[in-house]
């Protein structure tokens, strides 16, 4: 076999025992998270809720998570999935109802796991404790993805490095640029 054959049936194999997961936080918990993640609705309460509790750091770091998000969002979804067309998982490897109700866009990245990872990641930059509260959404949403049949492993794993590029992006550009300029 090949390396790309390896992991396409890898890939596979994970999505399809994800999606056999049963336990009751997979059956109550990730339909709340799928609702919440939904046009980034998660993020922009975090967001919110950062910056009317916090200071100066957490509107900053808001700012800079919407920023990431922002980009991570206009990356995957108006970039890659034009780019690269690849099917949702196919149904039979999904048990329950959920593989009804998945988008008809290229499965190739997960554009919610990319606006989570570079919100995250933009905010722990600035602000680590709510970094790491967001890092349990996000990988909530991640799972989420897997579990429902809308996404493949592979396709979660592009869209977190998208999230993490933009993160880096949103955190770097704004110096790189006043450099080049100055």
């Amino acid at each position: 076999m090949t390396a790309l054959a390896d992991l396409k049936e890898g890939d596979r194999r994970l999505t399809h025992r994800a999606a056999h997961w049963t336990s009751p936080l997979a059956r109550n918990v990730l339909p709340a998270v799928e609702a919440a993640a939904e046009r980034t609705k998660l993020w922009w309460a975090t967001a919110a809720v950062m910056a009317a509790a916090g200071g100066y750091r957490e509107r900053k770091a808001a700012i800079a998570g919407l920023a990431a998000m922002g980009l991570a969002e206009l990356l995957s979804n108006a970039v890659c999935k034009q780019l690269i067309e690849r099917r949702r998982p196919p149904k039979h490897l999904i048990p329950h109802d959920d593989v009804d109700e998945r988008p008809d866009s290229s499965s190739f990245p997960s554009g919610h796991t990319a606006a989570a990872v570079g919100f995250t990641t933009a905010v722990a930059a600035t602000s680590p404790a709510w970094g790491a509260a967001c890092t349990v959404g996000a990988a909530a949403v991640a799972a989420q993805r897997v579990h429902s049949g809308a996404h493949y492993p592979s396709d979660v794993a592009a869209g977190a490095a998208i999230g993490l590029a933009s993160a880096w992006l949103v955190r770097r550009a704004p110096g790189l640029w006043v450099r080049r300029v100055l």
